[in-house]
């Protein structure tokens, strides 16, 4: 393995995320230290010390508030990043993203408002890989 520093935030995720896998349906309040990759449906809001990953099939309703956040499925909701938010082609959010840093890759739909809290100005991407 290398120590290459990697540039997108899905390639960097720790090991040890807590999944909650297709098909499963949590309602509530997700909080905690960590990585969390979602790849079934959320109820409710989460806050996060870590990178929450909302993978397609993904669908979030409610307010996700983490260090960093991917979104490559659904969200209806608010998304409210310390660090750094990344919006992958398929991702359709309807809701506001605010972030220090916003990546958004051709395709995704935003239905709302997206704002930086730094001097950082917004960026895009295009995905090179299957998402």
């Amino acid at each position: 393995m290398t120590d290459t520093p990697k540039r997108r935030l899905r390639d960097r995720t720790s090991s040890g995320a807590t999944l909650i896998s297709e098909g499963c349906l949590f309602s509530g309040l997700i909080s905690g230290d960590g990585d969390f990759l979602i790849n079934g449906e959320i109820d409710g809001n989460c806050d996060v010390s870590g990178t929450v990953t909302l993978t397609q099939p993904g669908r979030w309703s409610g307010t996700i508030k983490a260090s960093n956040v991917v979104i490559s499925g659904s969200v209806d909701g608010d998304i409210i990043a310390e660090n750094r938010v990344e919006i992958g082609a398929s991702a359709r959010i309807t809701g506001t993203v605010t972030a220090a840093e916003i990546a958004v890759a051709e395709g995704a739909v935003v239905e709302g408002s997206m704002s930086t809290n730094t001097d950082s100005e917004p960026q895009s991407f295009t995905e090179k890989r299957k998402e």
